[in-house]
Formats: C-alpha cells, sequence, structure tokens
C-alpha cells in the first residue's frame, strides 16, 4: 500500500483534507499528515523530516499559506528545500493567501457545514469571483459566518467541498496536483 504525506502548517489544513481526500484518492494510498506549528516551524524542520523519511514509495504534498509573502518566492524556496532533501517529486502548494479562500471559493459548502443559509447568495459578488485575490479571506469569512473557527470549521467544511465548482485557483491546483501526483 503506496502512502501521500502532507506536510503542513498547521491543523485547520489537515481538518480540510481529511474531508477533501477521501473524494479523490483510491483506497490503495493511505494520507498522512505532519502538521507543523506554524509555517516558521515548517520551514525550519521540513528539510530534516524530508531527509529522515525512508518509507519507500512515498507521495510527498507541502502546503502551506501565502499570507503577504510573495507566491513564487514562497513556493520556489520550499520547492528547493524538497530537491535539496532528495525529495525533487515532492508537490508544493501554496494557498493564495490563506486555507480560507478555499471555503470563500464555495460558500455554498460553507452554508451547508456551518451556516447561515443565506451565504450561498454572496458567491457572485465581485470579490468572490477569485477569493485568492482576497487580502484577509479569515476575516471576509468570519464576517460571512461569524461561528467559524479555523479548526471545527475546517472539518467541517472540508467533507462538504465540491471538487468540480471551487472558485479558488489555489485550491484547484492542490487537488489537480495530487491527482496527477497519485496518478488518479
Amino acid at each position: 500500500m503506496r502512502q501521500i504525506v502532507f506536510f503542513l502548517e498547521e491543523p485547520s489544513a489537515e481538518g480540510m483534507l481529511k474531508g477533501v481526500l477521501p473524494k479523490i484518492l483510491p483506497k490503495t494510498i493511505t494520507p498522512r499528515f505532519v502538521v507543523f506549528e506554524g509555517k516558521q516551524d515548517l520551514e525550519k524542520r521540513l528539510p530534516l523530516r524530508l531527509r529522515a523519511w525512508r518509507q519507500p514509495d512515498t507521495l510527498f504534498v507541502v502546503m502551506r499559506d501565502q499570507d503577504s509573502g510573495d507566491c513564487t518566492t514562497i513556493k520556489r524556496g520550499l520547492v528547493k528545500k524538497c530537491t535539496d532533501s532528495g525529495k525533487p517529486a515532492a508537490l508544493v502548494r501554496i494557498a493564495c493567501r490563506e486555507l480560507e479562500s478555499f471555503y470563500l471559493g464555495d460558500l455554498k459548502a460553507v452554508s451547508e457545514a456551518i451556516g447561515p443559509a443565506n451565504i450561498e447568495k454572496h458567491k457572485n459578488k465581485a470579490k468572490f469571483r477569485n477569493p485568492d485575490t482576497l487580502t484577509n479571506p479569515s476575516q471576509e469569512l468570519k464576517k460571512l459566518a461569524p461561528s467559524y473557527q479555523k479548526v471545527s470549521g475546517s472539518r467541517e467544511i472540508g467533507p462538504m467541498l465540491d471538487l468540480d465548482n471551487n472558485k479558488s485557483p489555489s485550491f484547484n491546483a492542490l487537488i489537480n496536483g495530487v491527482l496527477r501526483l497519485t496518478g488518479c
């Protein structure tokens, strides 16, 4: 049995992925999660964790938020860390600006998971047509869904996300990348 290991900057990403991955991964690939304590911890400890990984036939995905940094620079740095650690085939994905962009890309999922019921009516507003361009997606999500909590909200929203109709380009890049990496 093969495995795919996700190196993540925060527990909320794990919660979301646990809801999404069963929709795309075959039963022959087991997901594992290595969750760091923020992006600095991920950047610092990633090379050591990659070099120490000894199980053959393992696929790797590194995911972190862009926040206020330059997406291209962040990705280039993470790709270099993976390559220098002997894992050049690792998939690196950046959530533009934050993980919450993924949720704002599918307001129906947010509505179904945590409410309120009328949230979906905002999906055609200009700022939600490409949520990756929002400066502070978590703040925008909190305005629309005041009950949203980062970890529990991610666990609840993840299974509801529509993989074919999400308006977040970075979410779509993650899903397509995982599908390509796994050959699914």
